[in-house]
């Protein structure tokens, strides 16, 4: 079987990567982007391994009924879930973090498997917004030959070919027109497409943008600061930094965390600039604690506003080491909040909560793959008060699920 063959096949489930899964006649799986579930399509071989097949959708010869059409023709570089009804992505999303904890809490926990035993999400939490909700968009320059100019552009899924855009529906408008005005000036000054690595421009909640443009082979230039607002407090950031891409379902999630903060103390354990912590804590015995020195730069930027704190309570503590490094601000009198990279949590985070046991755990997760594989173990004393996923990112396959676990 080689590269760009075609196959037949029909489509069963979506998989947590976002790809349609079915079995081709030899019996080897194939991940297929463009199809749903019970489909039958033809798709292009793209990546050929030993037990498994990556594929593209050329043709749908069988319709799901949740089957829309795309409102953009670059959907599969940016957002391929645009080809369904957005009431079954929420479903479909809600069914993924179901079926990651069945798999993961089936290997050690069998008996909270049924849904009498696990609180597992029925809904997926949003604020109605399918489209124009990204705050951060990163384009590609293409150069085209026939009109000698620069295009805006996104690589093709899987691959490093560049293909050019005119429009965009992820983004907030004001990005792309900045984009589509940086690509004009470079026009008319007669630039090269392949001097430059990337756009990148960043919105904040009113509408101002900062852009920059990175060339190959020199450092990335200094991008103007922006300032959002989180629960009533501002919050400073590099537009090329971590923040938040969909500020308004982020703040759903703020909410319901807030919730759960019933300790005086708090530590906050991948804190980033601070805004899970500062928008929910900050009137706790509150520590916030971060690897990254540019995060770290602007969390203790942040902290540096917090000037509203009751005398009774100290300021926030802002540290700056890595998780692993800092286990002794777990401790059994706090709140600890979680919000690790994909990968999840360092083994020896889980090990320093089974053994000190804090009353509350408060996880966050942009995985539930490896959330729910962290949490396996810590259910021998804590159990699930709170398993609710959020639609951080609206058509594409990414999930963020929030998960409250409470001493038994």
């Amino acid at each position: 079987m080689l590269n760009h063959e075609k196959q037949t096949l029909q489509l069963d489930k979506l998989v947590p990567g976002g790809q349609a899964i079915g079995t081709l006649e030899n019996g080897k799986k194939a991940f297929v982007w463009g199809g749903l579930p019970n489909e039958l399509v033809e798709i292009e071989i793209t990546k050929n391994k030993a037990k498994f097949v990556e594929g593209i959708t050329t043709k749908v010869l069988e319709h799901s009924p949740y089957r829309i059409k795309p409102k953009d023709d670059c959907y599969l570089s940016t957002s391929p879930w645009q080809i369904m009804d957005y009431d079954f992505e929420l479903e479909q999303k809600a069914l993924l973090v179901q079926e990651a904890f069945r798999q993961q809490l089936s290997l050690c926990h069998s008996e909270l498997v049924s849904e009498s035993g696990l609180k597992i999400p029925k809904q997926v939490q949003d604020d109605g917004r399918q489209y124009f909700y990204r705050n951060k968009m990163e384009y590609s320059l293409y150069w085209d030959n026939n009109k000698n100019l620069i295009d805006l552009a996104f690589h093709k899924r899987g691959t490093h070919i560049k293909t050019p855009i005119t429009s965009s529906s992820i983004e907030r408008p004001e990005i792309l027109v900045e984009a589509q005005r940086t690509i004009a000036d470079l026009n008319t000054h007669k630039e090269q497409a392949r001097k430059y690595q990337s756009l990148l421009i960043r919105c904040d909640q009113v509408g101002q943008v900062s852009s920059a443009l990175f060339e190959n082979n020199k450092s990335h230039p200094h991008m103007q600061p922006l300032a959002d607002e989180l629960l009533g407090y501002k919050y400073s950031y590099s537009p090329n930094g971590f923040f938040q891409i969909n500020l308004p379902v982020y703040r759903l999630a703020l909410q319901k965390i807030k919730e759960y903060i019933t300790t005086d103390r708090v530590v906050d354990m991948y804190a980033g600039v601070g805004t899970i912590g500062l928008s929910v804590a900050r009137d706790k015995d509150l520590v916030l604690v971060e690897t990254d020195k540019h995060a770290y730069s602007e969390l203790t930027a942040n902290v540096g506003r917090v000037v509203d704190q009751p005398i009774s309570a100290r300021l926030p503590i802002a540290i700056h080491a890595k998780t692993e490094d800092a286990l002794n601000y777990i401790t059994a009198d706090a709140t600890i909040i979680l919000d690790p990279p994909r990968a999840g949590l360092h083994v020896s985070v889980i090990m320093t909560l089974t053994r000190v046991l804090p009353p509350t755990i408060i996880y966050l997760s942009c995985n539930p793959t490896t959330q729910a594989r962290d949490i396996a173990p810590l259910l021998k004393r804590y159990k699930i008060n709170l398993c609710q996923p959020y639609n951080f990112f609206p058509r594409t396959p990414h999930i963020e699920n929030l998960v409250i676990l409470e001493l038994k």
